[in-house]
């Protein structure tokens, strides 16, 4: 094996290490949360709870498969149709109190 080649993996290797780190640190975990809101966004339904990315709160009022649209609640007798793009997060319903 030649030494040159031998020295150049070796000034690689911790460049690969940092990537590799960073992957599984950064990159992964942020992959997996973009997944699950595709899934949460494709699961809507009337009554749950939204975040828009304008930072509305709001209830989802009418869906439709197959529409990007969606209706929500932003205040009482106000109805706005937004796309599910713009929707940032789907609250979890708030548990009973017993």
């Amino acid at each position: 094996m030649n030494p040159q080649l031998g020295s150049t993996l070796v000034q690689f290797a911790p460049l690969v290490l940092i990537f590799g780190i960073f992957y599984w640190l950064i990159l992964r975990p942020q992959q997996q949360k973009q997944k699950q809101l595709k899934a949460r966004l494709a699961a809507l339904k009337r009554g749950d709870r939204v975040v828009t990315a304008g930072g509305l709160l709001a209830t989802v009022a009418k869906t439709r498969d197959g529409s990007h649209e969606i209706e929500v609640d932003i205040a009482p007798n106000v109805r706005v149709s937004v796309l599910r793009d713009t929707i940032s997060a789907v609250l979890a319903p708030d548990a009973a109190n017993d």
